[in-house]
């Protein structure tokens, strides 16, 4: 199996300061959207893994635990340098205190990150704010990866590769 990822790639999503979000549907298409709390990607870039708290994603939880297909957004926000991938599906888990303390230093970097930009400090700790009790791993194979920074090279495939003909 190939992955989709590159080592640069998949560096720059599990970036602390990166700020990412998970989406999917439900069977009639209408469209679900989360921020995530935090990401890692499998040393072998196969797997990401989104930390969610499934209290705020509830719809795109539920859209997942029932088959559907997932696309998910990284971005930084000093430069807008952003990544979209793809997954048929996703597979929902409990989390382990290692993941909420992750999760939690991922927070403390955002801020660190976005605070300088010229933001107040509380507006993003509560743009980014979850209950580390009610997170919990979403993890997917991505099928492909798309450079989505804004300008003319935004939608292109990424180098890396996209699996099965897609």
């Amino acid at each position: 199996m190939t992955a989709v990822l590159d080592e640069a790639h998949a560096r720059f999503i599990a970036e602390r300061a990166v700020s990412s979000a998970l989406s999917s549907c439900d069977a009639g298409r209408r469209p679900s959207l989360a921020k995530a709390a935090a990401v890692r990607v499998s040393a072998d870039r196969l797997r990401v893994t989104m930390l969610v708290d499934q209290q705020l994603a509830a719809d795109v939880v539920r859209d997942l635990r029932a088959g559907q297909p997932v696309a998910a957004v990284f971005s930084e926000p000093a430069t807008h340098r952003t990544l979209q991938v793809k997954a048929r599906c996703a597979e929902v888990s409990a989390v382990t205190p290692a993941d909420r303390e992750f999760a939690r230093q991922h927070l403390e970097a955002t801020v660190a990150h976005v605070v300088p930009l010229g933001y107040e400090e509380a507006g993003i700790r509560c743009y980014f704010a979850h209950q580390p009790e009610q997170l919990v791993a979403v993890s997917f194979t991505p099928i492909a990866a798309f450079e989505q920074t804004p300008g003319p090279g935004a939608g292109r495939p990424l180098a890396a590769a996209t699996r099965d003909g897609r």
